[in-house]
Order: structure tokens, then C-alpha cells, then sequence
């Protein structure tokens, strides 16, 4: 499983021209899942998702999370994560994860943010999304569970 966290002041997603899914000051993640992922690698991201420290306190520092500061979250499903460039030009999705199975582990990880206590608006799986947002700071974090 593959996420990329942006914390941003505001997102959102546009399908058709009309928004399936915001959020105001918080996290982006955009979600990739692979072949071999399971119900351990969604616990272990869900735990480090929540567990972010990239607020800023009083001090400047990033040391709140998202909890800290009432954030909200944009999740949008995004297999391309697991883009293979190695031979050629065009990317290979080999390792991302048969669309079905996908699309329940997405929807699953969703409903556990939820269970947490998040507001989390979502895109809609498989469409052709349209992300808009204002990166705060900036600051991009990368979570693998093959590296957590």
C-alpha cells in the first residue's frame, strides 16, 4: 500500500463537473494499493496517517497532527502509485491491484478514517478526477508499507 500525503488548506475533487469530494485544512491522500496488500498494511497506514506529526505548534515546529488541529481529509484512489518505468517510456501497473479488490480496500480504508473521527470526502473510484488544492508549506509525505 502506497500513500502520498500532501497537507493542504483546502482540496477537492471534481467529476463531471460537479464535486464528489472536499476537504478544508488537513490531508490529500491519494491511495495506491498493490497486488499482495491485506488488512495488516491498511491498519499499519491508517496508524501513521493519524499519527502524522506535520502541524505546526506554537513554536513553529511541525508537531501536531491531524487530530490536533481538527483537520479533514480528501482521500482519492489513485493505482498510478504503482507505475513500473523501469523499461521504456510507457508505464507498466503490473503490481497495482485488480480493480474490484481495489476499489473494496479503498472504500474500506476510507470507513476506518471515518471510524477515527475524520470528516473524509472522497473521489470516485475509477473516474476521471479532477484535483484541485492549495499544498500547504509545501510538504509531500510518502508512505510505503514495504518501508514503514
Amino acid at each position: 500500500m502506497r500513500i502520498v500525503v500532501q497537507r493542504v488548506k483546502e482540496a477537492s475533487c471534481t467529476v463531471d463537473g460537479k464535486i464528489t469530494g472536499k476537504c478544508n485544512k488537513g490531508f490529500l491522500l491519494f491511495i495506491g494499493f498493490k497486488n499482495d496488500d491485506n488488512q495488516d498494511n491498511m491498519i499499519k497506514c491508517l496508524k501513521k496517517v493519524v499519527g502524522l506529526r506535520i502541524f505546526e505548534d506554537e513554536n513553529g515546529k511541525m508537531n501536531r497532527s491531524l487530530k490536533d488541529v481538527d483537520g479533514e481529509i480528501l482521500a482519492i484512489s489513485q493505482f498510478t502509485l504503482y507505475a513500473d518505468c523501469k523499461h521504456g517510456n510507457r508505464p507498466s501497473f503490473t503490481e497495482a491491484m485488480e480493480y474490484n479488490k481495489a476499489n473494496t480496500m479503498y472504500e474500506e480504508f476510507v470507513e476506518m478514517l471515518r471510524k477515527e473521527g475524520f470528516n473524509v470526502g472522497t473521489g470516485i473510484f475509477g473516474a476521471d478526477m479532477k484535483i484541485s488544492l492549495l499544498n500547504d508549506g509545501p510538504v509531500t509525505i510518502i508512505l510505503d508499507t514495504d518501508t514503514l
